[in-house]
């Protein structure tokens, strides 16, 4: 383009030489070289096939308007558009725009829900007005936002919305809250800072408790009520990844958090036999804003170890007080993890021990036991009685992913590449109460085995059935220990 400039300059300056152009005006010259010019630029493109056709220029005089997420809005001054939406924005209506990710996008929405059915022999579900033996649960549903600030900032957060069929009163709280939420500055992979609500890496599967990831609906008994799935809490720590082999990998993870809530202010252990651990948790805390209630802080890390692709064994542990004001009672969770891959095989598991010291002594004259007591009539699976101290538990599950290829060659596009059957068999056993021995460990001991199916059109997206068989359960609407099965069927999904 520079070169054609150049000619039709040229041109320009030796046309007065030119006699037969001499009685030419010059805007009549500079009209005949400007199509000259034209002619010979679009007979060039139209020989190298880039005939693109060009913008025209804004008239003069008009003002600018942003472009983006801001077309709606008039710019009234010159350079206005410049000024980046921030504190220094002007106006009135146009401030609610102030915001970075407006002009520059960053987060990403998802998230997974479930729903189930579920049938057991006996009426031991509780509804709130006595037991039933069936029901319909839309158990989960849990937005996720996900965002890359910056190279090394990065954000991540879990909503979720459990039974969200209720509405929220003073009778019948919707349980809604933040599952997790942390601000991640990544530094290298052997080193990396998060703060905010974290998810606390005891074991495995608090990490891993999403629905549409578990070949089984229920969660593991020792993840319920040994280490209280989905235990979070606020703090800040670090983590990262070592490779001390060819092979090998090293994840570790450890934070200093707000710590357990194991008392209600009026010195009410929190921890007993028929919840086991729930209670302690900071979303489950009566003190205001969650804060903390002793100035006390706990400590919480996972390290594991996997010495090749498909094998991998980990050991976590917790410790903080629970207690309030000066009382000193802390509650300490250890757990071991492991993870077994070879081919279509799987075999995981997760064994924890938590020990609540002093949690059978009353801390408080509140409760009308003098402090140091020993607490009694306190409710849970066996009655009224003394709160335990000590409880442990473990699950060990058998996985085998397969598809027939009868099915494949049936419907290829239900059940052809990425869709596959997974047939579950997993043995669960808790005891809530070691402190009780009657015999069989104590009142607070259950046992329950699974045998599921599931079928996954894609990884994200599992439809499940399995069938519980559960030889020593307990019926929270009578307070009895019983024998009992279920069926249950149930569907998940990452969106």
């Amino acid at each position: 383009m520079r070169i054609w400039s150049i000619l039709g300059a040229l041109v320009i300056a030796s046309l007065p030489v030119i006699p037969a152009w001499a009685e030419l005006t010059p805007e009549e010259i500079k009209k005949m070289v400007d199509e000259a010019v034209e002619k010979r630029l679009q007979e060039r493109e139209r020989r190298e096939g880039a005939m693109e056709p060009r913008e025209a220029a804004p008239p003069s005089g008009q003002h600018p308007v942003p472009v983006g997420p801001m077309t709606d809005i008039k710019v009234e001054r010159p350079g206005e558009e410049r000024v980046p939406l921030s504190f220094g924005a002007t106006g009135s209506g146009r401030l609610v725009y102030a915001k970075p990710f407006v002009a520059a996008p960053k987060a990403i929405v998802g998230g997974y829900m479930d729903i189930q059915y579920r049938t057991q022999s006996k009426g031991s579900i509780e509804n709130g007005y006595g037991g039933t033996s069936n029901t319909f649960d839309q158990q989960r549903f849990v937005p996720f936002i996900y965002a890359d600030i910056t190279e090394h900032v990065k954000m991540a957060s879990e909503l979720e919305i459990e039974h969200g069929i209720r509405e929220s009163s003073s009778n019948n709280e919707l349980e809604f809250g933040l599952e997790f939420a942390h601000i991640d500055y990544l530094i290298n992979e052997p080193f990396n800072l998060r703060a905010g609500i974290l998810l606390l890496p005891i074991g495995k599967f608090n990490l891993l408790h999403d629905s549409p990831l578990n070949d089984l609906t229920d969660r593991p008994l020792v993840s319920q009520l040994v280490i209280p799935t989905t235990a979070s809490e606020t703090g800040a720590g670090f983590y990262g990844t070592l490779y001390p082999g060819r092979t090998s990998k090293l994840d570790y993870e450890l934070y200093v958090t707000t710590g357990p809530c194991s008392y209600d202010p009026n010195g009410t252990p929190r921890i007993n036999e028929q919840d086991g651990t729930r209670g302690s948790r900071q979303r489950q805390c009566p003190s205001t804003d969650a804060l903390d209630i002793n100035n006390g802080k706990a400590v919480v890390g996972r390290l594991a170890y996997s010495p090749m692709l498909g094998i991998e064994v980990a050991g976590s542990g917790y410790y903080g007080n629970g207690a309030p004001n000066s009382s000193y009672n802390p509650l300490s969770i250890f757990a071991l993890d492991w993870t077994l891959q070879r081919g279509p095989f799987e075999l995981i598991g997760e064994a924890a021990w938590a020990y609540a010291r002093g949690n059978s002594r009353s801390i408080s004259a509140a409760t009308g036991f003098a402090p140091g007591s020993i607490l009694t009539g306190q409710s849970g699976d066996s009655g009224p009685g003394i709160p335990p101290q000590r409880m442990d538990g473990f699950y060990i599950q058998g996985n085998y992913h397969f598809m027939p290829a009868f099915l494949t060659k049936l419907s290829p596009k239900r059940f052809g590449e990425g869709s596959t059957l997974t047939a579950v068999i997993r043995y669960d056993r808790v005891n809530t109460n070691l402190d009780n021995s009657n015999g069989t460990g104590g009142w607070g001991n259950l046992e329950q085995i699974s045998f599921g199916l599931n079928y996954r059109p894609i990884e994200d997206t599992a439809f499940k059935i399995s069938y519980q068989y559960q030889p020593m359960a307990f019926n929270p609407n009578t307070n009895q220990r019983i024998h009992d099965n279920a069926l249950v069927i149930s569907a998940a999904t990452y969106f």
